[in-house]
């Protein structure tokens, strides 16, 4: 860990402040967000379809305008969106807490998603401007940050969530109130030229004025590699979402809803967060010596295929009827799965960053960042549900292998997609044309 923060330390300030800035976000979001519903379905007694209609209302406002918030980051600049994004979460969180009347908790989940829309795509782009040729390495230390806040805010949500819910929202809400106070105060203001040597949002190279947001989108939807490259990287995110949907419930299935089985499902998060905190920096350096970026990804891909190899090997194994046995059953193959899921997010996640930038051209780098998280998240919620039919449809007629096939042939399929965009060129865009300046 000494090593990691030594890496750090060699980045330019503002590339620091914004890898503590996505712990701290990290944190404050997991506190909350996992112990959500229960508080909804418990203490406030909501049905589940309403439960599931505030969480959703989450998801889809965060989804669904990611394009925007990235479009906003490239015409307004990076620290506005960044700062906007803290202070309407502090402002959602705190509702959340506060509040019990449908209509406000549904405004305060739109508020909280609206809010990852618009730093997500500018705390991307800031990194990737900031960091400059060592844009790969950064990308692997801020997942060091990214994962080790989504390891530790759970547990401090338990705690607190222990005591009163509301106290979990207010601390969630100070902490993102407090975010918001240091960007104000430390982040440098930054927006990026939009690769003609004009400021993004600024004047059109003909001198005829701003470029249309419309003729923007139209150029990054004209821009087919990048397209190609988003739906080849849908799996990648489908596959790693099994962490917290197939794999607990296949926990549950052979080792229960008991201490042991929650045991079992904690053990889960516990390998994927410390794996990659210990492990990030090193495999990524080990992959930027030996590989090309395109290879690099494949093999991500290949490995997060590969990941699901335990589960199915284990449904070979008979299930024993109690005892230490079972539970070894519940908890290996799956804890193997999440280890392999985060090796494979490893090798991939900081080249696949890079790429989105090389891309780009270099040129609206935040709107690109939105429409590759939006066209992503279209994927996972389609891919869950195809995942969750293949495990109801396995349930029923008795072929518990099916799921983790289909998983597997997925992460090779995209592999293979990745794979052939690298042999092709399709991955190798043009020097990025002009570089970050000062917002005035």
């Amino acid at each position: 860990m000494k090593g990691t923060l030594a890496q750090v330390r060699t980045y330019e300030r503002s590339v620091q402040l914004l890898m503590v800035n996505q712990f701290t976000i990290n944190l404050g979001f997991y506190m909350l967000m996992p112990y959500l519903a229960a508080h909804l379905s418990g203490t406030l007694g909501l049905a589940g379809w309403v439960v599931g209609l505030v969480l959703g209302v989450r998801n889809f406002s965060q989804q669904g305008m990611f394009l925007v918030g990235g479009t906003l980051a490239d015409r307004l600049g990076y620290k506005p969106m960044i700062v906007a994004g803290c202070v309407l979460r502090t402002v959602g969180f705190a509702t959340l807490g506060l509040v019990d009347s449908l209509a406000a908790l549904i405004a305060a989940s739109a508020a909280t998603g609206l809010a990852g829309a618009l730093f997500n795509p500018a705390v991307r782009a800031y990194l990737a401007a900031d960091a400059g040729e060592r844009r790969i390495e950064a990308f692997a230390l801020f997942n060091v940050f990214y994962q080790a806040g989504i390891l530790l805010g759970p547990l401090v949500g338990m705690v607190l969530t222990g005591v009163d819910f509301r106290i979990t929202c207010l601390v969630a809400a100070g902490i993102f109130a407090l975010l918001s106070v240091v960007q104000i105060r430390a982040l440098p203001a930054r927006r990026a030229e939009n690769g003609k040597g004009d400021k993004a949002g600024g004047d059109s190279e003909d001198g005829k004025g701003r470029e249309s947001l419309l003729a923007q989108w139209r150029g990054i939807l004209a821009n087919r590699p990048f397209l190609l490259f988003s739906g080849a990287m849908i799996g990648s995110y489908v596959l790693s979402f099994q962490v917290y949907l197939a794999l607990p419930l296949e926990v549950r299935r052979l080792g229960g809803d008991g201490e042991s089985g929650t045991a079992a499902v904690a053990l889960l998060f516990a390998v994927s967060g410390l794996s990659t905190i210990l492990g990030q920096t090193r495999v990524t350096a080990w992959c930027k010596a030996r590989y090309e970026p395109g290879r690099a990804l494949t093999w991500g891909l290949v490995v997060m295929g590969l990941a699901f190899v335990p589960l199915l090997a284990a449904t070979a194994v008979p299930v024993p009827g109690s005892g230490p046995g079972r539970w070894l059953l519940a908890a290996v193959p799956p804890a193997l799965t999440a280890l392999l899921l985060a090796l494979g997010t490893m090798i991939a996640y900081p080249f696949e960053m890079d790429t989105i930038v090389r891309l780009s051209g270099d040129r609206l780098v935040a709107t690109h960042y939105g429409l590759y998280n939006t066209i992503c998240g279209i994927g996972i919620t389609l891919g869950n549900l195809l995942t969750g039919a293949a495990l109801d449809a396995a349930r029923e007629a008795g072929m518990p292998a099916l799921p983790w096939i289909t998983l597997l042939v997925l992460g090779f399929a995209c592999a293979a997609a990745l794979w052939a965009l690298h042999h092709t060129g399709r991955l190798a865009a043009p020097e990025p044309r002009s570089q970050p300046v000062a917002a005035v």
